[in-house]
């Protein structure tokens, strides 16, 4: 789907900018330094989105106690349009994409308008038929996440999607597990590999692990997509604070995905350009046993094999024995 020679990484932003443009700048900021690809946030009117007496999930329980609402938690964490402005500015600015996912079909709209090239769907989007249905008609490229979906309910989005006019080759699937953080023994990496065969699809993988080690795997198993929560600080009041990276840990993610990008290399096995000058070094040769005069036939008594590796190759011993020698050899000496 995209056309970037690496691996697609999303520092994901998320809501953890506390509502503050500074602190969205500074996230902004960081993602920078790391070197990710682009910086994600999240557009909603909380109106549209969460009922008054929706419950927080246990994980925001714990993070920002319970006797506060979803709605008024929420509620804070708003961009509006202004402050999309102000940071799609700053992005340009600073050399970095800027997305953002929309919630709802009124910041559909807002971002569509703010002419945002990709679409991130979220995994509690996925059965939303008429938002789902919207994001398809804009033709645009999309990230689908897949947590909590089974693989008949991916299939039922992707058709939508495509029914509605994105082509496929426009679409990127994110394995994903909503839970914060992921427990390891739940993040079900294959999955990820079922989904790209499936549907012969472009796959990726959307992180609420703790750590990184679980993106560098992915990457190893073909993600073009990565996609992790970062903060400036994980001891920040809020929902997802503590299951982000902290700046440091965000680039050192990055650097690891590039160094195995380069490890993966490509499918022919054949020497690499660095241990080609190996060869001679650590592989042997045919060399005379003892003193051989000319005349003398080669038996396994007066050849051995030792290196270095510029003489007859080993793999000709049974053609050199039984043969005569047509000079004189030291010990040693190559055949």
């Amino acid at each position: 789907m995209f056309k970037h020679k690496n691996v697609f990484i999303i520092g994901e932003a998320g809501v953890n900018h506390n509502g503050s443009i500074e602190v969205a700048k500074e996230l902004i900021d960081v993602a920078v330094e790391a070197g990710v690809d682009a910086v994600k946030f999240q557009t909603f009117k909380t109106e549209n989105v969460i009922s008054k007496n929706a419950e927080k999930a246990d994980y925001q329980k714990e993070t920002t106690g319970s006797q506060e609402s979803q709605f008024d938690m929420v509620k804070k964490l708003e961009l509006d349009v202004d402050t999309h402005h102000i940071l799609i500015e700053y992005c340009k600015a600073k050399n970095i994409i800027f997305l953002s996912t929309p919630f709802d079909l009124d910041s559909v709209d807002l971002l569509n308008n703010l002419d945002l090239k990709i679409f991130k769907i979220p995994s509690g989007e996925i059965t939303n038929l008429p938002y789902l249905i919207k994001i398809g008609n804009l033709n645009k490229k999309i990230i689908l996440s897949t947590g909590m979906a089974d693989i008949g309910e991916i299939e039922d989005a992707l058709d939508i999607l495509i029914q509605a006019g994105t082509s496929k080759e426009n679409i990127t699937v994110l394995h994903a597990n909503t839970m914060y953080p992921t427990p390891m023994e739940d993040v079900n990496l294959k999955a990820m590999i079922t989904i790209g065969n499936t549907f012969d699809i472009a796959y990726g993988y959307s992180d609420h692990t703790l750590g990184i080690e679980v993106d560098i795997a992915a990457v190893a198993m073909g993600a073009t997509v990565i996609e992790k929560h970062f903060t400036l600080d994980k001891t920040m009041q809020g929902p997802d604070h503590k299951a982000s990276l902290e700046p440091a840990e965000l680039k050192n993610m990055v650097n690891s995905i590039r160094n195995i990008e380069l490890a993966l290399g490509i499918s022919v096995k054949k020497p690499s350009n660095s241990e080609k000058p190996n060869i001679i070094i650590a592989r042997k040769s045919i060399v005379a046993n003892c003193e051989i005069k000319k005349g003398d036939i080669f038996t396994e008594n007066n050849l051995a094999i030792k290196r270095p590796g510029n003489g007859i190759s080993p793999m000709n011993w049974y053609e050199v024995l039984g043969t005569v020698a047509q000079k004189n050899y030291m010990q040693d000496e190559l055949i």
